[in-house]
C-alpha cells in the first residue's frame, strides 16, 4: 500500500506546483500585485512572452510600462520610455504588427482642452527586465476638434491605428493615416459610430472582431475593414471602475481590467465562441447604448450573495 500512496503524494505535489496551461497562456484572471500600479488604465497581451500582459497607470510620475506575469500577478519588468516628453493622460496600450507596442497618451480629463494628443511606439523587448527604451512619438489631432478618448487599437495586419472617443451618448471610431508620421501632424478622421461610453477597446488577434467596453457593459462589432458592424453585447464583469480590455494572445478569451491598487483582471468569453450572453447576436430592440445587457443586475446579485456569505462566515467564527 505504500507505493500507491507515494504515487498519490507525488501527483498531489506536482499538481500543487504546476501552473495550469490556461494560466501559463494568459487565459485566466489574475490580480495586479505591484503597489506601483495604482490606476491600471490599459491592457495588452504580449505576443513574444506567453502569459504576460502590458499595462500602465492613468497618471504616473514618468513614462512607464509594466509587464505583468498573469500566472502570479507580479511585475516582471518596468520599461521606462525616453524620447517622449512628459506624459499627460495615458489611457491605452495595444500591440501592432512586428511586436510593436503602441501607447495612447490620448486622455483629456480636464474638459477637452488639448489641441493635440500623442501616441508612442516602441519595440516589445525580447528580454523582460527593467530597462529604458527609446520610443517614437507621434502628434495626433482630430479632424473635428479636440476630444477625450481612452481607447486605441492597432490592426494586427495593416498596422493602422484607430481611436474611439469617449462620449456619454456614444462616440466614433477615428481612423488614422495608413502610416503614422513622426515629423508631422497625424489627423484622425471620424468614421462609424460606437454606441457606448467607451473606456477601452481591443481588436482580436485575427483582426476580425472589435470589442469595446464601458464602465457597466460592452459591445462587440464585426471589423468589416474598419466599417464596423454591431453584432451583440459583451458579458462584462462588474468591477469597481472598468477601465481596460484585451484579447488573450491566442484570441480565446477577453480579459477585463480595472483601476486601483491590487485590482483584478477577469477573463470572459469571446463573442461567437459558444453559448451565453457574450456570444449571442442582438435581437430587435436590444440596442441599448450602455451595452450592459443586464449584467449590472446579475453583478449586484453576485455581490449581495458574496457579502451574505462573508457575514455568515464571520458569525460562525464568533461562535467558535
Amino acid at each position: 500500500m505504500r507505493r500507491p500512496f507515494a504515487f498519490l503524494a507525488a501527483a498531489l505535489l506536482v499538481g500543487a506546483f504546476t501552473v495550469p496551461a490556461s494560466a501559463a497562456d494568459g487565459n485566466e484572471g489574475f490580480t495586479l500585485r505591484d503597489p506601483r500600479i495604482t490606476e491600471s488604465s490599459g491592457l495588452a497581451a504580449s505576443r513574444q512572452h506567453p502569459g504576460v500582459y502590458w499595462t500602465h497607470n492613468d497618471q504616473d510620475e514618468g513614462a512607464y510600462l509594466y509587464a505583468v506575469d498573469s500566472g502570479t500577478g507580479e511585475t516582471v519588468a518596468r520599461i521606462t520610455l525616453t524620447g517622449v516628453g512628459a506624459p499627460r493622460d495615458v489611457e491605452a496600450v495595444a500591440i501592432g504588427p512586428d511586436d510593436q507596442i503602441y501607447v495612447g497618451d490620448i486622455g483629456d480629463n480636464d474638459g477637452v482642452v488639448w489641441d493635440h494628443v500623442w501616441i508612442y511606439r516602441l519595440p516589445e523587448p525580447e528580454e523582460l527586465k527593467d530597462r529604458t527604451v527609446r520610443a517614437t512619438q507621434y502628434v495626433v489631432k482630430y479632424a473635428d476638434g479636440p476630444r477625450d478618448a481612452e481607447s486605441l487599437v492597432v490592426h494586427p495586419r495593416t498596422g493602422r491605428v484607430y481611436i474611439i472617443d469617449k462620449q456619454e451618448e456614444g462616440g466614433h471610431l477615428y481612423e488614422g493615416p495608413a502610416r503614422l508620421s513622426p515629423s508631422g501632424t497625424n489627423v484622425f478622421r471620424p468614421g462609424a459610430p460606437v454606441d457606448l461610453w467607451a473606456t477601452d477597446a481591443a481588436l482580436s488577434p485575427d483582426g476580425e472582431q472589435l470589442a469595446v467596453r464601458g464602465y457597466f457593459g460592452g459591445i462587440w462589432y464585426a471589423w468589416n475593414g474598419g466599417r464596423i458592424e454591431r453584432k451583440g453585447r459583451l458579458d462584462v464583469p462588474l468591477q469597481g471602475q472598468g477601465e481596460s480590455v484585451s484579447y488573450s494572445a491566442d484570441g480565446s478569451r477577453l480579459m477585463y481590467g480595472s483601476e486601483g491598487v491590487g485590482s483584478s483582471v477577469e477573463a470572459g468569453e469571446v463573442p461567437g465562441g459558444g453559448a451565453g450572453p457574450s456570444s449571442r447576436s442582438e435581437g430587435p430592440g436590444e440596442t441599448g447604448g450602455d451595452g450592459s445587457g443586464g449584467r449590472v443586475t446579475v453583478g449586484a446579485l453576485t455581490v449581495a450573495v458574496a457579502c451574505a456569505a462573508l457575514f455568515g462566515l464571520r458569525r460562525m467564527r464568533r461562535r467558535g
